[in-house]
């Protein structure tokens, strides 16, 4: 059984960092994508971050230059270091898992989900 978790989330201040971390089990994504992508209530899930097998990165432009995504293949985990935090950051992050090779915004090319992790920034 495919299984991926977060942890890492919390309360953090506006232009303050913090690093959320996943796990994986049950399955190698060491050729594969990961990727975060992000929710608030009433709105649809968006795309964060994806880290190719090849380790090539990719951000949405309102995370650009303030968050970043690596991996470590050996622990099969997936992270993502988001600094100066703002208020519109606040969501639940989510880190998916697809079985291609190609990056994908969407989050119906991701069949692997973790549960969440809930990050509040204060202004």
């Amino acid at each position: 059984q495919v299984q991926l978790v977060e942890s890492g989330g919390g309360l953090v201040q506006a232009g303050g960092s913090l690093r959320v971390s996943c796990a994986t089990s049950g399955r190698t994504f060491s050729s594969s994508v990961l990727a975060w992508f992000r929710q608030v209530p009433g709105k649809e899930r968006e795309f964060v971050a994806a880290s190719t097998w090849h380790d090539e990165s990719y951000y949405a432009d309102s995370v650009k230059g303030r968050f970043t995504i690596s991996r470590d293949n050996a622990k099969n985990a997936v992270y993502l270091q988001m600094n100066n935090l703002q208020t519109e950051d606040t969501a639940v992050y989510y880190c998916a898992g697809r079985a291609g090779t190609s990056w994908s915004t969407r989050q119906n090319d991701y069949i692997y989900w973790g549960p969440g992790t809930q990050v509040t920034v204060s202004s």
